[in-house]
């Protein structure tokens, strides 16, 4: 039996276009794209893909954690993909498709481990009082030369005329023509994956760049993060290079963050953080209110890894507490100026390591949880945010730490998910530990 009514319909257009086969894949805890390639024909058919339950929870050195949380018996789920999603390849040599895929428990639920569930049950909460999200990232990275060896610096490409870039560059058009064949092969890559990019520009570090996508649905807008990752990164490969997303990758050089702008509409599509005066409604304040009171226990989900605490660093442009203002790009929060229609607020505090499904559910259940409860923001900031506390956890333990304590992590993520998130961060922390690092010989040899 077909699963899905458009069997016929694929099983036609995967053979006029000569389909080889599907990549079924779904985000892991990284936001890492994993799954397996299915043979076209069997996609169109419906056939049941499963996979074990404890791959969605995988840590980055390859590890699985063995907290009781993950069943001993290490059960599958199916994977089942959200047709809505299937596009083609743009980085196969041979015609292909991919889809991106929800982890369902065999008993029909959402698998817990699975970022992409974590957003859905958020997403299920607005959908009960009539509201739905609107969501647009802004995902910065670099574009670095092959990195052979990890024990080196990672450097800038090579551009045009042979030439480095070398200096601070902000929105520079010359050198973002630098390297025009990647671009040309990107924007092509993202036009095929339906990714709907806004505007482009060269950042403030040696080869950093700033992609904004367009606002839309969360689950949707938090597809297109991904597979916005999964191109930069394939396309970059073809052209000899890395796409690299990590919060901090140069030392010197700016860090790379995914700002969220959040807004939230009713059933008739109105902008609920603003009233039919233009003015700002009691649930903009309480929405707020929620991102500055639960936030700071779920920084470990904005900020995943050793490196993302090195972008929090005062005078950066990255954020040290949960200020929030007017057009203010030294707070946490930022409002925008906008017409009121467009009234939102953008988290800054998410670097571009992060999960954008774990990211867009944390900041999105932190908002509801404060128009629910009434919760008051502090008064709007005014002038320098770095002259105010740095509040937010300042390294991965006491980020870990936070969350390890927090008594409403569990309400906001789900509590099987947030004892597996920590289980699989520990590991990692572990992990990074056991490895010495330059600085400590330089130092430490001579005079420790």
């Amino acid at each position: 039996m077909s699963h899905h009514p458009a069997a016929a319909d694929l099983l036609q257009r995967f053979s006029q276009e000569g389909v080889r086969d599907v990549e079924c894949l779904f985000p892991d805890v990284s936001g890492y794209p994993r799954g397996k390639l299915m043979p076209a024909a069997s996609f169109a058919r419906g056939q049941e893909l499963r996979m074990a339950q404890a791959i969605p929870m995988q840590c980055v050195t390859g590890a699985y954690s063995y907290d009781p949380i993950f069943p001993d018996e290490d059960p599958d789920v199916r994977l089942v993909p959200d047709l809505a999603t299937l596009r083609r390849s743009p980085w196969a040599s041979v015609p292909r498709y991919l889809a991106v895929h929800d982890c369902v428990e065999l008993n029909g639920e959402l698998c817990a481990f699975a970022p992409r569930s974590v957003l859905k049950q958020v997403l299920a909460r607005y959908a009960a009082q009539g509201l739905s999200p609107v969501v647009a990232p802004e995902i910065e990275f670099y574009l670095t030369e092959a990195c052979t060896d990890p024990t080196q610096a990672l450097r800038p490409p090579t551009g045009r005329a042979g030439q480095v870039e070398v200096g601070q560059s902000a929105f520079s058009m010359n050198l973002l023509n630098a390297l025009a064949p990647f671009w040309d092969e990107f924007q092509a890559a993202l036009d095929t994956l339906g990714i709907a990019a806004d505007t482009w520009i060269h950042e403030v570090g040696c080869s950093q760049y700033e992609i904004n996508l367009l606002h839309g649905d969360a689950l949707q807008v938090a597809d297109q993060a991904f597979l916005f990752k999964y191109a930069a990164k394939e396309i970059a490969l073809h052209h000899g290079m890395n796409a690299v997303f990590m919060a901090k990758p140069i030392a010197g050089e700016a860090g790379s963050s995914m700002h969220l702008h959040q807004s939230v509409v009713d059933a008739q599509g109105h902008n609920i953080f603003s009233d039919e005066a233009g003015q700002a409604t009691p649930a903009f304040a309480h929405y707020i209110g929620g991102l500055q009171t639960y936030l700071p226990d779920l920084v470990l989900v904005f900020a995943p890894f050793v490196n993302s605490y090195r972008r929090y660093v005062s005078g950066s442009q990255a954020p040290i507490n949960l200020q929030w203002g007017e057009d203010n790009r030294t707070a946490g929060l930022r409002v925008p100026c906008s017409a009121p229609e467009a009234r939102r607020v953008e988290n800054r505090l998410a670097g571009a390591d992060a999960n954008p499904y774990l990211a867009i559910a944390a900041s999105l259940a932190s908002g509801l949880a404060g128009m629910q409860e009434r919760l008051a923001p502090t008064a709007p900031l005014v002038g320098d945010g770095y002259q105010q506390a740095h509040e937010l956890p300042q390294t991965f333990m006491s980020a870990h730490e936070r969350l390890r304590h927090s008594a409403n992590a569990p309400r906001l993520l789900g509590t099987d998910f947030v004892r597996a998130y920590l289980a699989v961060k520990q590991l990692e922390h572990d992990h990074y530990q056991a490895e010495i690092s330059a600085w400590e010989r330089r130092y430490l040899v001579a005079q420790a």
